[in-house]
């Protein structure tokens, strides 16, 4: 796909959202459930969309928050639940509506002391911290984000007592609950005015900021930070981490630098994507284009996505570190430096993540967990210890505290970024040095991700392929060594499938909100292997879809 002439560059005036008209748009557009567009429909990151298109708007929210309240009185949770916001624009009016169904329903809500906004891993970490040692009245919580998604989208995300994403069992139901009350016009929805839902005596103020940063000391090293003398840079790209980073740094004495503390829900301080859409999303260069262009300022630099679920290392060695470049660093320094974790803890990565992380944990002497896309698949193993890292490809991850208990079940990019500066506090080298430490051990990867056009047919057929309809014995001049739909770490559907040789890989999936699918691939030996592997994947994609022609 072509990249847009303004990518990188600061943000057009005539590509900034309306605001007042999204958020009227929110209270005034009526979804119509009959069509599927405007359904509540949860994916891997929970229920998102634009106000404009009919996809987020009171009517989602109101459905959605008592779809929920259904679901914990169904599963006796009757702790209180912690509810967080980003700074998109929607975020803000759908925590009121949620706020009226919430109070409603008898809910005890945990809201930002401050009125503030609350990142992903802030409510990940409250939950559990409520939970730890109890058997009954356990909390959950509700995060209102689209991540990194443009300015005029929506998100709504529903985290269970075990603190993480809720899983495709408990979404769906929640899903099919909140459709059954639109269709029914909302009847079933109980809710009462927002003025007198703030001043409930059920809505109890929590001191986000205070309980999380004041326990970073129990994951990471922030002595060892602080001692360093490091310079570090922190861009919340607008983000709901923009009010954590002077605590931090008052609390462990830490020099940052926090490059711009606006929040503006038009996010005009962006430079835009790939594609000409203001995205804040930290693993895309052309969103960070600014940071980058200081990074010789500061001995590492960092960014977060708007809920702070992922990370974006800039470093001098390297500029913005490929994620998966990240991770394979992450695990390295981790595992030899954790001496609390548990000895049979693994290392988690999704089926699309680099094969460098298999090379480094083999090294590790660690167990090797590949599971299928969603983080939601490593919460079992971080809260039980028999996991000390998980981490996607998509910039997200988190990790066990330095006693090798739980720290978050949810991805964690404050964490992230600051564990880059305990490595080069440690080290005496940043994250783009210590990869190249790594290249020269196990070699230097080429990874790529197309996004290629698919019909909802043709999705729907790469998403039910068996390995049998793949009849090939070669990639690339490499013999096929497995040919996965399965993920070998726990027998998750990959939703597609993962075609393996000895010095590269590809892995087919059919986008879940787009007419697209996604070819991700890898190759040990260098870029023109990389493109023989993509050609190839191609080509036997298409197979698949001609063969399928007939019965369609």
């Amino acid at each position: 796909m072509s990249v847009h002439p303004q990518a990188g560059k600061p943000a057009l005036p005539s590509m900034l959202v309306n605001i007042p008209r999204l958020v009227t748009a929110y209270y005034t557009e009526r979804p119509d459930p009959s069509i599927p567009e405007q359904r509540v429909a949860f994916g891997t990151s929970g229920h998102r969309g634009s106000a404009f298109k009919q996809a987020f708007n009171e009517a989602h929210i109101l459905a959605i928050s008592q779809a929920i309240c259904l679901y914990r009185q169904q599963q006796h949770i009757d702790g209180p639940l912690f509810l967080g916001m980003d700074t998109h624009a929607l975020s803000e009016p759908a925590f009121a509506s949620a706020l009226e169904v919430l109070v409603a329903n008898s809910v005890e809500v945990m809201v930002d002391r401050d009125g503030g906004y609350t990142p992903t891993p802030v409510i990940s970490h409250a939950i559990l911290k409520y939970n730890r040692g109890r058997q009954s009245g356990l909390a959950d919580g509700i995060v209102i984000t689209p991540s990194h998604n443009p300015p005029e989208d929506g998100g709504f995300k529903y985290n269970p007592p075990h603190g993480g994403p809720a899983d495709t069992r408990i979404t769906r139901w929640i899903e099919e609950q909140a459709n059954a009350l639109l269709f029914d016009g909302l009847r079933g929805v109980a809710r009462i005015p927002y003025g007198r839902a703030r001043t409930a005596a059920t809505i109890h103020r929590h001191d986000y900021i205070g309980s999380f940063v004041g326990d970073l000391g129990a994951v990471l090293d922030m002595d060892a930070i602080r001692n360093a003398k490091l310079r570090i840079g922190v861009d919340p790209l607008g983000g709901a981490g923009v009010a954590y980073w002077l605590p931090i740094a008052e609390r462990y004495g830490l020099d940052v630098t926090v490059i711009n503390g606006t929040v503006d829900p038009t996010f005009r301080f962006m430079t835009v994507d790939w594609d000409g859409k203001i995205r804040m999303d930290c693993s895309s260069p052309y969103a960070m284009a600014g940071l980058i262009a200081m990074k010789e300022q500061f001995d590492v630099a960092l960014a977060n996505d708007t809920d702070n679920d992922r990370h974006g290392i800039v470093s001098r060695s390297a500029g913005l570190l490929n994620p998966n470049h990240y991770l394979a660093v992450a695990i390295s320094y981790l595992f030899s430096q954790r001496g609390g974790w548990p000895n049979n803890a693994g290392v988690g990565k999704t089926v699309v993540s680099s094969n460098m992380i298999d090379r480094v944990t083999n090294r590790l002497g660690r167990r090797l967990v590949e599971v299928p896309v969603g983080f939601k698949w490593f919460v079992e193993g971080l809260l039980d210890g028999s996991l000390g890292f998980g981490g996607e490809e998509s910039a997200g991850a988190s990790f066990l505290r330095r006693d090798g208990t739980v720290w978050s079940t949810d991805k964690d990019g404050i964490l992230l970024g600051l564990l880059s500066a305990e490595m080069m506090a440690k080290t005496g080298r940043d994250p783009g040095e210590l990869y190249r430490n790594l290249t020269v051990e196990f070699g230097d990867p080429v990874y790529e991700r197309m996004d290629l056009p698919a019909t909802t047919t043709e999705k729907r057929v790469l998403q039910e392929l068996t390995p049998e309809q793949i009849r090939v014995s070669e990639l690339a001049g490499e013999k096929i060594q497995a040919i996965l739909t399965v993920a070998p770490g726990n027998g998750g559907a990959i939703g597609g499938l993962k075609v393996i040789t000895s010095n590269g890989w590809f892995a087919a999936r059919p986008s879940g909100t787009e007419e697209i699918y996604k070819i991700y691939a890898e190759s040990f030996i260098g870029k023109d292997h990389l493109r023989r592997i993509q050609e190839e994947a191609q080509t036997f994609i298409g197979r698949v879809f001609a063969a399928a022609e007939p019965h369609r």
